[in-house]
């Protein structure tokens, strides 16, 4: 005599097996989800590697000087700014940045913040004349 297994162990065994496969779908689509936003937080992180963003603070109205040389894949380019006034803002594109710039009022305060990526350097001057020599590498 022949044992026939039951309707119901067929069932079982397919669901069984049916939820394995659902488990590897979820399981290989979260993988392929994981891997581009990765991807895209890597694009990200080195675009924001290249930007580079200049705040000019302090007395609102104070006048400055600045002269920035800006280097990208290997050329360099220069941004002169003559008389400029606080509040200002310059962005670049570069891998790095050097600058000088100068306080052309009395009795002012100028200060400028540059953040590259999640890098941030800030630096202040008081008073007619005062030069600030700043990088971002």
């Amino acid at each position: 005599m022949q044992i026939m297994p039951s309707r119901f162990y067929c069932y079982t065994a397919r669901a069984a097996h049916i939820e394995r496969l659902l488990w590897f779908i979820t399981l290989l689509t979260t993988a392929i989800v994981s891997i581009d936003l990765t991807a895209s937080v890597v694009a990200a992180q080195e675009q924001d590697m290249t930007q580079i963003h200049i705040t000019m603070g302090g007395s609102p109205g104070a006048e400055f000087s600045a002269h920035w040389r800006i280097t990208h894949e290997g050329e360099t380019t220069e941004h002169v700014e003559e008389h400029g006034t606080v509040p200002a803002e310059f962005t670049f594109k570069g891998t790095t940045l050097e600058g000088t710039v100068t306080l052309l009022t009395d009795d002012e305060r100028l200060e400028v913040d540059i953040v590259k990526g999640s890098h941030r350097s800030r630096s202040s001057t008081q008073g007619k004349g005062g030069t600030l020599t700043v990088s971002a590498l």
